[in-house]
């Protein structure tokens, strides 16, 4: 996927005052191989090869190809620089989808950072995106937020808890996704080439056992798990998905996806192979 960019220049050092000027305008392009690709990077037939062909081939019949929605993410502008890579967390992700995702076209979007929270630890950095098709019409909108280590204690207001609690009741439906140990490896050529996902060295820098899945491969399995389960494998269906990152996820673990429908809307959690919860407070929006 081809990026042109143009943003506001700043030190490579996350100072607040300055990420609250941050503004960019980038152009996105993509084909339907980079569909394909992220399809893959997240999951999509590796179960059943037959299963989702939409998603990981172009040319199969009766099958026209369509974008995951959540291929909406990509689009999204790169964050302002926040330091070395490996001191970075992706810690929230929303997305709102206007319109089902083309497999290939052109996206103009314009980002800001919306808000900086000291978190004592670190800071939280929120930034949105506002993505528009080549003709100006709206796609998507995309909130997320970073947290950055040792950034706190600069003196700011520290992010509200988020008031949508995860149901404690059974989940209506709980599905689990093998994640292959080579997973961060297929997810990077969607684009994202952190070395904290591939390279060991970085990682215990960072002070992890080893390489860490992208938060927004989590983030498309479970989106994966949602379009099955509650919009009928229909892309347009599924109106967007908020969630936060609540812990690191390894290759080779196995991911289950708990879903509640409710009345206004779908609630959903994400726990590894431990059962530890790693993408929580989970909503979706269904058309």
């Amino acid at each position: 996927m081809a990026l042109t960019a143009d943003p506001e220049a700043l030190d490579d050092r996350p100072h607040p005052a300055s990420l609250l000027r941050w503004r960019c305008t980038v152009e996105r392009h993509w084909d339907s191989t980079d569909s394909l690709l992220y399809a893959l990077g997240v999951g999509a037939g590796q179960d059943d090869p037959t299963a989702e062909l939409r998603f990981t081939t172009e040319n199969s019949a009766g099958h026209p190809q369509a974008a995951l929605p959540t291929f909406a993410a990509l689009l999204a502008a790169d964050p302002p620089p926040l330091g070395d890579p490996a001191n970075v967390r992706h810690a929230e992700q929303s997305l709102l989808l206007h319109r089902a995702v083309p497999v290939a076209g052109v996206a103009r979007v314009t980002a800001a950072v919306t808000a900086v929270h000291d978190q004592g630890s670190g800071a939280l950095v929120r930034v949105l995106s506002r993505i528009s098709d080549g003709h100006g019409h709206p796609l998507a909108t995309a909130r997320a937020g970073f947290f950055v280590v040792g950034a706190g204690g600069f003196g700011g207001d520290r992010a509200s808890a988020p008031a949508r609690p995860t149901p404690t009741t059974a989940p209506d439906h709980e599905i689990h996704y093998p994640v292959p140990r080579d997973q961060a490896l297929l997810y990077r050529l969607s684009g994202d080439r952190n070395p904290l996902h591939s390279d060991p060295t970085v990682a215990v820098r960072a002070g992890l056992p080893q390489p860490l899945l992208h938060g927004l491969c989590t983030y498309g399995y479970a989106g994966r798990a949602l379009l099955h389960t509650v919009a009928g494998s229909d892309p347009a269906r599924l109106r967007g998905l908020d969630a936060r990152f609540t812990a690191p996820v390894y290759p080779g673990t196995t991911l289950t996806i708990r879903i509640w429908r409710r009345r206004l809307g779908v609630a959903f959690q994400v726990v590894d192979a431990t059962g530890r919860v790693v993408l929580d407070r989970g909503t979706a929006g269904v058309r």
